[in-house]
This record gives structure tokens, C-alpha cells and sequence, in this order.
């Protein structure tokens, strides 16, 4: 009697014919990313002229300040309003998967810092919480996050016309990523800002999912994300 065959399965050099395929695709899309990335670093850069400041653990600092004397600034716009006791689960996901990039990024000349709406002290005890190590600062006293199209007081478009440029406004604060280049003569440009799905791509679990067969899983949710809860959070830990 023949074994009959298994349906969800292929044998080895049918496996390796297809992956090979595969990867002509990833390699086409390696090299569209590395253009990609060739193209926004020729973006345009504006001038930050507004005198920003930031409640930090060192006291009170300016944009500059928060370059620690590097040449580069990345600011991921984490969300936690003024009046929230628990800083976003999805952010804090992303998090996650950022804690101690810093100490990277410093050796290629470049600052990380988090900034939020809420006061220092809720920013400390949250982080504490969950263990992070990143440096986290309160832009609560000043209009930073507002300019850079993340938070919507009153659900006002703003001078960023609305979140992700689309002149919409999806709630009061949202997650963003905007990148700042600091010159010898003092002068700080603004050169990116990224939001929605194009902060995908800082998301290493995101991007392991998409490895597996099952990927990220997500269709049948109620929304994106129904599953993400805040790492001290998950019904069964590992």
C-alpha cells in the first residue's frame, strides 16, 4: 500500500528551486531599499530656529543639548499625554525592540532619545516599570511634538497639515520618528520625519513575523495590534 502524499509539503530540491526564486525578489528589493535610503538622505533639510526645551533627568535642555555633542539626533515621538497614567502598549512594543540601540548609534555619531507630552516623573516611573535604559525627556513645556506632526491639541491639523501629512487627525497624540542634523556653526536642520507604517521598519519583532509562515497574523483582529500588550502585561510570560 503507497504512503499517500502529504499535501503541505514538498520534497528538498523542489523547496530549493522555489527558494531560489525567492530570492531574486529579496535581492530586487535589497537594492530598491538601498536606493530608498541613497535618495532620503539627499532630502531637503529646514532650519529648526525655535528654541525648544525638554524636562530631562539632568534639568532643563535644549534640542542641542539632546545631541549630547554628536553630529545626528534620532527622536522617536513615543505616546504618553499629559494626563495618562500608562504610557501607549504599541509604543511601548517598539520600545522593546529599541531599548540599547543608543550605545550603537553613538559609535556612528548619532544621538537616540525618546520624547513624550507627559511629565518627567510619570516618563521615569513607566520606564522603570518596564526596565528600559533609553534616555527618555518631557517636551510637555514646549511645542516639540506638536510641530513635528505627532501631537493634536484639540485634534488640530497643525503645521504638519494633519498626521503623516494626509490633513487628518487620528487622536491627540500619535507615533512618529524625526531626524535632526547638528552642524559645527551651531545651526541644527530638520531633516525626516516618519509615521504610521513607516516605523515598520524599527520594529525587529514586526520584522521577524514576517520571516514565519503564519507572519504577523493580524487579519482577523479587530485592528492591527489587538494583540500587543505592554511586556509586563501578557497573560503567559516565558
Amino acid at each position: 500500500m503507497s504512503k499517500q502524499k502529504d499535501a503541505r509539503f514538498v520534497d528538498a530540491s523542489a523547496w530549493l528551486k522555489s527558494r531560489k526564486r525567492f530570492l531574486d525578489k529579496e535581492k530586487a528589493f535589497t537594492k530598491q531599499r538601498d536606493e530608498l535610503s541613497a535618495a532620503r538622505r539627499k532630502l531637503p533639510m529646514v532650519r529648526v530656529d525655535t528654541r525648544y526645551l525638554f524636562e530631562t533627568s539632568r534639568g532643563e535642555e535644549t534640542l542641542s543639548d539632546l545631541f549630547r555633542g554628536r553630529s545626528q539626533l534620532i527622536v522617536y515621538h513615543f505616546m504618553f499625554g499629559e494626563d495618562w497614567s500608562e504610557g501607549c502598549p504599541s509604543c511601548s512594543f517598539w520600545m522593546d525592540n529599541l531599548d540599547n540601540v543608543a550605545v550603537h548609534l553613538a559609535a556612528r555619531d548619532t544621538s537616540f532619545v525618546v520624547v513624550s507630552t507627559a511629565a518627567l516623573h510619570k516618563l521615569q516611573s513607566y520606564k522603570s516599570r518596564l526596565g528600559w535604559s533609553f534616555d527618555w525627556v518631557s517636551t510637555g513645556i514646549s511645542s516639540f511634538n506638536r510641530d513635528f506632526g505627532v501631537s493634536f491639541p484639540n485634534k488640530e491639523p497643525g503645521p504638519t497639515n494633519g498626521y503623516n501629512f494626509t490633513g487628518r487627525v487620528f487622536g491627540e497624540e500619535m507615533p512618529g520618528v524625526s531626524v535632526f542634523r547638528h552642524f559645527k556653526d551651531g545651526a541644527i536642520g530638520h531633516s525626516y520625519s516618519s509615521y504610521s507604517r513607516g516605523l515598520d521598519i524599527l520594529n525587529g519583532t514586526y520584522n521577524l513575523l514576517d520571516l514565519s509562515p503564519l507572519g504577523r497574523n493580524e487579519e482577523d483582529l479587530e485592528f492591527t495590534m489587538a494583540w500587543v500588550r505592554r511586556r509586563d502585561s501578557y497573560e503567559n510570560q516565558e
